[in-house]
């Protein structure tokens, strides 16, 4: 090894030469002019890209933005109305007066009468679609074969586009004779033929939410029911119920948010009566159906029984984000993570 270099170097005249025709393209290709055009190109292509995404992600953040924007301008109203209204009607006697007669000479209102009516229709309805949307959706998801599900949930979605006013008449003219036969005495608009067609139309709502709930639940644990000796019953109501009763909860909540701002039924068939009564086998007003009477022009524009329908809704709004609210709470202490 010659004298200088360390021992194992490679000595310059022992290191490749690299043909000058390689040297030369690796020369041309990285020429500063062309590098500088192919980096251009590139940024181009990411700048339009970008652009793209930004109006791509204005678009849909308008789009999520509408919601919030109508749920805001709703509260405006009903709360710049309402606060018109209570200044003439104190808040204490809108909500302890027994009498509610906003078309009368001498006016009252006690928005009691109106709220019983809601409440009373709503547990009827809830006391038919609760248990029969129930048990739907554990026929659905647990026993029904798929032949037999492909032809019960398009007729379970069927009933739940049917207009309101539909089911109005239905309750008048079919559900209030059949239910005369059995009780005599009831009169021809009455909240029990009301309720009862309300949770036929809330069934679709309870069960498919429901079902959606028990099929999600793993099949793992199905399987380690069947393993355990349990049967297809026992497995649908002590495993599979328990583990999906945060979202069955969320579709009985929804189902009685959906009582509680039904219109058309009560108002066909309920009358439009403001009672202050919990009987069922009595007429009685909603406060959906009194917006809608007075929405058609009974009252003028501008006065204190006018803006009372703003009060009533901001009432009924009040009374569905409370159950919101509970079905949020309800979901958040029973949710099951698989």
């Amino acid at each position: 090894m010659a004298r200088g270099y360390p021992r194992h170097a490679i000595t310059p005249a022992q290191a490749p030469q690299m043909p000058d025709s390689y040297t030369a393209s690796a020369t041309s290709s990285a020429s500063p002019l062309e590098t500088s055009h192919v980096v251009s190109e590139r940024l181009a292509k990411k700048t339009f890209r970008n652009t793209k995404e930004r109006v791509i992600e204005a678009i849909l953040f308008l789009a999520a933005s509408v919601s919030v924007v109508a749920t805001v301008g709703i509260v405006w109203v009903l709360v710049s109305e309402s606060v018109q209204f209570f200044t003439n009607i104190p808040v204490l006697q809108f909500f302890t007066d027994t009498l509610w007669t906003p078309l009368f000479a001498d006016p009252r209102y006690g928005i009691l009468p109106l709220l019983l009516g809601t409440l009373t229709t709503s547990v009827v309805a809830l006391a038919v679609a609760i248990p029969l949307g129930t048990t739907i959706a554990i026929y659905l998801s647990e026993f029904a074969n798929p032949s037999v599900r492909e032809v019960i949930k398009p007729f379970l979605e069927l009933l739940g586009g049917i207009p309101t006013i539909v089911y109005g008449y239905f309750a008048l003219t079919v559900v209030t004779p059949l239910l005369q036969i059995l009780i005599p005495s009831l009169p021809g608009f009455n909240m029990l033929s009301a309720g009862i067609v309300m949770g036929i139309a809330i069934i679709p709502y309870v069960s498919s939410l429901a079902e959606d709930a028990m099929r999600a639940v793993p099949m793992s644990m199905r399987e380690g029911s069947y393993a355990m000796g349990g049967t297809r019953f026992q497995t649908a109501v002590r495993v599979v119920v328990p583990a999906a009763l945060s979202g069955i909860l969320s579709a009985y909540i929804l189902g009685i948010s959906r009582a509680v701002g039904e219109t058309m039924i009560v108002a066909v068939a309920a009358g439009m009566q403001p009672n202050f009564t919990m009987n069922p086998m009595e007429p009685a007003q909603t406060i959906s159906a009194y917006i809608v009477q007075v929405a058609l022009g009974d009252l003028p524009h501008g006065s204190i029984g006018y803006q009372s329908i703003f009060a009533a809704g901001l009432t009924l709004m009040l009374m569905t984000l409370v159950f919101n609210i509970l079905g949020h709470m309800v979901r958040r202490r029973y949710r099951e993570a698989y």
